[in-house]
């Protein structure tokens, strides 16, 4: 596997520039976290620590904060997560020692006003996105039924805490850490 660069959002396996197909941003609660990060590589490795590997660092991008939750959370990332480009969905891999949790559009039941949310346990992969269900979500999905902005092409990923129904978090929004991942369709 080759690395995408953390310093240059336009690195590509190969030399040549394609297409994005996704763009990451590190949440912490509610507070974009750094820049986003545009992907081109068929993956990407989130991570806590450089020492962890080549991809995308979010200690590069933390700043030091006060609450407890979210240092503990970040104490947890460690090898955090592998995002790949597969042909028949996205995939997300999990490198931490701590479970990830994982929601998308496609792992959503059509018309449900809650979201699912997966979790994942440490060393294991679930196809996060299916591209064939997307398209047939297209045409299902009624917005009546639909609480809130709803986008078919964003994923998101909490390391180590759940949101939720089934939760004590509703909302990812209070997660301490947490991954936005909206993805780039237009070559699909």
């Amino acid at each position: 596997m080759g690395g995408t660069n953390i310093y240059d959002s336009s690195s590509t396996n190969g030399g040549t520039r394609g297409p994005h197909w996704c763009t990451v941003a590190y949440w912490e609660l509610r507070q974009r976290v750094g820049r986003l990060f545009t992907v081109t590589d068929p993956y990407i490795n989130i991570f806590q620590s450089l020492p962890h590997g080549d991809g995308l660092s979010l200690e590069i991008l933390q700043e030091d904060t006060d609450m407890d939750s979210v240092r503990r959370t970040r104490d947890k990332i460690g090898y955090g997560c592998v995002l790949s480009k597969e042909d028949d969905g996205i995939w997300v891999y999990n490198r931490s020692s701590y479970p990830i949790f994982v929601n998308s559009p496609t792992l959503d039941t059509p018309n449900s006003r809650t979201s699912t949310v997966i979790k994942v346990m440490p060393g294991y992969s679930i196809k996060i996105f299916d591209y064939d269900f997307v398209r047939l979500l297209k045409g299902v999905k009624d917005p009546r039924l639909l609480d809130g902005p709803y986008d078919p092409t964003s994923l998101r990923i909490s390391f180590a805490k759940g949101w939720g129904p089934s939760y004590h978090r509703q909302f990812i929004t209070s997660c301490p850490c947490w991954l936005e991942v909206l993805l780039n369709l237009v070559d699909r």
